[in-house]
């Protein structure tokens, strides 16, 4: 009897394993090719409604930069961003798109990076997603995305059309606590320090 119960939660934590999500580790290069994300957002726009075929000539397929917006539109409940620059237009695009879903998005950026032309914070606290800066002499020069605080998205890559079309990037995507936890703890702390109630002026 005890073989064949032991036996039985074998089998049982077996079929658990295989059911179970493998926790995403994935790492993506830059540049990635010109391509539309046209379908790919609009679907994300409105879950099973009929996706009109997009008349650009830009080519459709997986690429490195349609890899990162399915990453970033699987948030249900938050997306915390830290980033030095922001001005792609489809990653802005997929940020307002969790926004007006009800993930609760928060963005902190540099003060000297975020009033460029181009740049998409503007468009984002427009839209009432919540947005804080540095005030201080130093870049905030951190590039990372938590995702549900459960996966961490970071590496050298700028959220920028030049840096996703002609830089040589890369990007780490992790489910860890262990590498999410400080990443979480690092935000939090930056978040508090950048409230503006804490702004000195002289």
């Amino acid at each position: 009897l005890a073989v064949a119960l032991a036996l039985a939660a074998a089998v049982a934590l077996a079929a658990w394993r295989r059911r179970r999500p493998r926790p995403v580790r994935e790492v993506l290069f830059f540049p990635s090719p010109p391509s539309c994300t046209e379908s790919l957002l609009a679907e994300a726009a409105e879950p099973g409604a009929a996706v009109r075929p997009c008349p650009c000539p830009l080519p459709r397929g997986d690429c490195s930069l349609s890899r990162l917006l399915r990453l970033l539109l699987s948030a249900r409940r938050s997306l915390d961003i830290c980033l030095f620059a922001f001005c792609s237009p489809q990653l802005g695009r997929a940020v307002q798109l969790l926004h007006r879903r009800g993930v609760r998005v928060r963005v902190v950026t540099d003060a000297q990076y975020m009033g460029l032309r181009g740049s998409q914070i503007g468009l984002l606290r427009h839209v009432g997603i919540q947005v804080r800066h540095d005030q201080e002499d130093g870049y905030m020069h951190h590039k990372f995305a938590i995702v549900d605080r459960k996966m961490l998205i970071t590496g050298s890559l700028n959220w920028t059309t030049q840096a996703i079309q002609n830089n040589r990037e890369n990007v780490l995507v992790v489910e860890d606590a262990e590498y999410v936890e400080p990443f979480l703890d690092e935000f939090e702390r930056i978040w508090e320090e950048y409230n503006p109630t804490n702004y000195r002026y002289f």
